[in-house]
This record gives C-alpha cells, sequence and structure tokens, in this order.
C-alpha cells in the first residue's frame, strides 16, 4: 500500500499514467497500456485525477469491480489488444482513504510480442510513451519492432 501512496505523492511520468474514471472505464487507457508494454512498462492508476498543476489527487471510482472486469474483458479481446501480458495480480481495485482505485501494473513486453497495438492494426493502433505521454508509432517504428521479432533467441531482450 506504501507504494501507491508514493505514486499518489508524486506526478505523471514515463511510468506513471492517472485517468479519473469516474464514467467507466476510459477508452485512453488501452493506448497507455500499448505505449507502456512497447516502452519500459508502468503503471497505470485508475480513480486518480491530475490537477493543473501536474500533483495527482485521489478521486476514486463508483463501482471499480465493474470497471475493472470491462479492463480484464477487453485485455482478452484480441480485437481490442493483441495481447494480455498482465500477471494474474497485475489489474487490481485497493481501497486508499476509503476511496476504491485501479492499479494496472503493465510491464515491458518481451521482444516477440512486441509491438503491442489495439484496434487490430499494429500501424495504427502502436504506442509509445514518452516523458507523460502516449505516442502514436510511426509506421518504421511499427516495422522495427515487427523485424525484432526475427532476432534470435540469444538477443532477447
Amino acid at each position: 500500500m506504501k507504494k501507491i501512496q508514493e505514486l499518489i505523492a508524486g506526478r505523471e511520468s514515463g511510468m506513471l499514467e492517472a485517468k479519473l474514471a469516474s464514467a467507466g472505464l476510459p477508452e485512453s487507457v488501452w493506448e497507455t497500456y500499448s505505449a507502456f508494454a512497447n516502452t519500459c512498462g508502468g503503471t497505470i492508476l485508475l480513480g486518480v485525477e491530475e490537477a493543473s498543476d501536474h500533483t495527482l489527487k485521489l478521486a476514486g471510482i463508483p463501482f471499480a469491480r465493474e470497471v475493472l472486469a470491462d479492463f480484464l474483458e477487453g485485455l482478452n479481446d484480441p480485437g481490442k489488444v493483441s495481447v494480455n501480458l498482465l500477471e494474474p495480480d497485475g489489474a487490481r481495485v485497493i481501497t486508499v482513504d476509503g476511496l476504491d482505485l485501479i492499479v494496472i501494473e503493465v510491464p515491458k513486453a518481451p521482444r516477440r510480442h512486441k509491438p503491442v497495438y489495439i484496434g487490430g492494426n499494429p500501424f495504427t493502433g502502436s504506442f509509445f510513451r514518452s516523458q507523460d505521454g502516449d505516442y502514436r508509432c510511426s509506421r518504421q517504428e511499427v516495422l522495427d519492432m515487427l523485424r525484432e521479432q526475427e532476432l534470435p533467441r540469444d538477443q532477447e531482450t
């Protein structure tokens, strides 16, 4: 629990994204999932708001278990995202100061799974993370990731 409190006390970064999620699962969660997986991994906090000064504030999520179920359903839908990389407890509901949040720990994808993409098309649905933002991969970046899948196993990164 202390790790979550430390994350919330910080700011969004290359490895942390906060999303309010007050109206349900935000569609942008999939871009962030792709971006973290294609870059260095990271943590998505749902139910946390980023203020105008870039500090993070707990907001909570009504019906957090249903929102988590929606996320897990999408994660296992190849039409939504190309691969489920999460560990068994990689997405969970936690309660902080009486508010329910969802924590999603996205690992860095192994080379053989890159690019991790959304919407069924790696050329339009692959993202990368830079500082505190998610950006669409260029065609060349996607081609590079696809080419790297074929490297010999002893060069696995």
